[in-house]
C-alpha cells in the first residue's frame, strides 16, 4: 500500500485555526533551523580538508573517503531514521539525531588523531540523516495541501546553512585551531537540538493516524517507466557537485587564496545554490523539465571550466553563477520525482532517489574522484566533474519521452 498519504493531512477539523497557524510557522521555524544547521555541518567539511590534509599528510583519496564518511553515513541511514520516528516520534529523533551529530563533531575535535577524526564524522553523519526525511514530513503534515511553499521554504534554509556555517568555521580558523573550531560548532548543535526538543510542535497520534496525502494519490497505477533513468540523472548531478567542490579549495590555493578567501568563497557558491533552487523550479515550469536540466547541466560544466581557467578574482565573481546551476538542477528532479514515482508510492521513491543519489556521490567522490586527483591533480579532476554534469545529457534525452507521457497521462 502507498505511503505517500502519510505526508499531508486535512486541517477542516481544527478548532483554532489562528493557533493552528501560529504552531504551523512554528514547526517551519523550527525545521528551517535545524536544516541549515544540519547542511551547515556537512560542508563545513569542505573548508578543513586543507587543514587535514596538512596535519595529518593525506592524499585526495584519503580526503575524499573522509568526506564520504559524513556522507555515506546520511545516505545510507535516511530510511532507517524513518522507521525510528515510527517508534519514537519524529521530534524525539530528529533531538537525538542533532545530538549525535554534534557529538560527532565534539569527538572530532577532542580527538588526537586521525581514527578519532574518522569516527566522529561517521557520527555526525549518523545523526544528519535523520534530518531531511523526518523534518520534511513533519513540515508537510502541518500544512496539508498548501505545504509546497513552505517545503521550498525549509529547503531555502538548508543553503542559508550552507553559506553561512564554512566560512564561520573558516574565520574560526584563522582565531584558533581547527579542534577548537569543531568544539565552537558542536556547542552550536546542542543549543539547536534544545531548541527543537523546546519548541517544535508533537504531533499528536490521532493527527498521524489520518494523515492523508493529496500527492501522488490517484497517480499510482503501476510502475511508472523512466525512475531509473531519473535516479541516474540525479546521481551524475549529486557526484558532480562535491567532485567539484572537494577541489575547489585547493584549486583557489593555487591561484593564491588563503582559508578565509577558501570560506569565503565556498559561501559564495552555496548562496548561489540557494537562489539556484528558486530559480530553477520556476524556470522548469516555464522552460520544461527537459530544457532546463540541459541548460544548468552545460551551464555547470562551461562554469566550471572558466573557474579553472580564470585568475582568483574572476573566479569568485563567477562562483555564484556557478551554485546556481550546480544546485539548481536537483531542485528539478526533486520534484519529477512525484510524476515518475513506480506505483504512485511517492514516499518510497523519494527515499529511494536520495539513497541513491546520496549514496552514489559519496562512492564516487573517493573511488574516482580522488584516485584521478592523486593521479592527476586538482585541475584534471575538477575537469572530470564537468564531464560528469555533461553526461546528464544523453539520459535526460532518453527520460524526456517518459516525462511527456507522464504529461499525457495526467489529462486524462
Amino acid at each position: 500500500m502507498a505511503r505517500a498519504s502519510d505526508f499531508t493531512a486535512p486541517l477542516d477539523d481544527v478548532p483554532d485555526r489562528a493557533a493552528k497557524r501560529i504552531e504551523d510557522k512554528r514547526t517551519l521555524v523550527i525545521a528551517g533551523i535545524n536544516h541549515a544547521l544540519h547542511d551547515g555541518y556537512t560542508d563545513l567539511i569542505y573548508v578543513l580538508l586543507p587543514v587535514w590534509q596538512a596535519e595529518f599528510g593525506l592524499d585526495y583519496v584519503a580526503l575524499a573517503l573522509l568526506r564520504s564518511l559524513y556522507n555515506g553515513a546520511l545516505a545510507a541511514l535516511q530510511m532507517p531514521a524513518s522507521r525510528l520516528a515510527q517508534a519514537f516520534g519524529a521530534r524525539t529523533v530528529l533531538v537525538l539525531g542533532t545530538l549525535l551529530s554534534a557529538g560527532g563533531y565534539a569527538l572530532a575535535g577532542a580527538s588526537g588523531g586521525l581514527i578519532g577524526l574518522c569516527i566522529g564524522l561517521l557520527l555526525g553523519g549518523a545523526g544528519s540523516s535523520t534530518q531531511h526525511p523526518l523534518a520534511s514530513t513533519v513540515i508537510a503534515r502541518a500544512y496539508g495541501a498548501a505545504a509546497r511553499g513552505p517545503l521550498g521554504t525549509y529547503n531555502f534554509a538548508g543553503d542559508l546553512g550552507k553559506a553561512a556555517v564554512p566560512p564561520l568555521v573558516g574565520f574560526l580558523l584563522t582565531l584558533s585551531g581547527w579542534r577548537t573550531a569543531l568544539w565552537v560548532i558542536a556547542g552550536l548543535g546542542v543549543a539547536v537540538a534544545l531548541g527543537v526538543g523546546r519548541w517544535l510542535p508533537r504531533e499528536s497520534r490521532s493527527h498521524t493516524e489520518r494523515a492523508k496525502a493529496a500527492i501522488g494519490t490517484g497517480d499510482g497505477a503501476g510502475a511508472r517507466p523512466g525512475f531509473g533513468l531519473l535516479v541516474a540523472i540525479g546521481t551524475l548531478d549529486n557526484a558532480a557537485r562535491p567532485a567539484f567542490l572537494l577541489y575547489l579549495p585547493f584549486l583557489l590555493q593555487e591561484k593564491g587564496a588563503a582559508l578565509t578567501t577558501v570560506g569565503l568563497a565556498l559561501s559564495l557558491v552555496f548562496i548561489g545554490g540557494a537562489l539556484g533552487k528558486a530559480v530553477c523550479g520556476r524556470l522548469g515550469e516555464r522552460l520544461g523539465v527537459t530544457r532546463t536540466v540541459l541548460l544548468t547541466e552545460t551551464g555547470t560544466a562551461a562554469a566550471i571550466l572558466a573557474v579553472i581557467a580564470l585568475p582568483l578574482a574572476p573566479a569568485l565573481i563567477l562562483l555564484p553563477l556557478l551554485g546556481v546551476m550546480l544546485n539548481g538542477t536537483s531542485s528539478v528532479l526533486y520534484g519529477t520525482v512525484p510524476e515518475l514515482a513506480p506505483g504512485g508510492r511517492v514516499e518510497r521513491a523519494f527515499a529511494v532517489f536520495y539513497t541513491c543519489t546520496l549514496g552514489g556521490s559519496a562512492l564516487a567522490a573517493p573511488l574516482l574522484y580522488g584516485r584521478l586527483g592523486d593521479a592527476a591533480g586538482p585541475r584534471w579532476a575538477a575537469v572530470a566533474a564537468a564531464g560528469t554534469a555533461l553526461a546528464v545529457v544523453p539520459l535526460m534525452l532518453a527520460l524526456s519521452p517518459h516525462l511527456a507521457r507522464g504529461r499525457e497521462a495526467r489529462r486524462f
